[in-house]
């Protein structure tokens, strides 16, 4: 669990970012991406994304008021994929760090 300072049109909010928050954003991300496919798909799934962002927002403090909360969901989306980042890179950099057996030819 991390907590981050987000800061939106001057007023700062803290973020708690947990694995179900995470998981949230990205399901949020997959609910646009299927609107951007088929905009007519919209008014099936509106629902849906209202619900993401109140369960993402709640993960938010102090409470959003309606005139941040596009502007938050943006930088939280920034803020997720800034950790998917750094943990890809701590993988990546111990993976390479640890001793491969070389191959005997024979």
């Amino acid at each position: 669990m991390i907590t981050k300072e987000i800061e939106v049109n001057g007023s700062k909010f803290n973020l708690t970012l947990t694995d179900q928050v995470i998981n949230q954003v990205d399901n949020l991300k997959s609910l646009y991406a299927t609107v951007a496919e088929d905009p007519e798909s919209f008014e099936q799934v509106s629902s849906e994304i209202s619900s993401a962002i109140n369960q993402i927002s709640t993960a938010v403090t102090p409470e959003v008021s309606d005139s941040h909360l596009d502007g938050l969901i943006q930088q939280i989306f920034k803020a997720v994929d800034d950790k998917k980042t750094e943990v890809e890179k701590q993988i990546k950099d111990k993976n390479s760090k640890i001793p491969r057996k070389k191959l005997k030819s024979k």
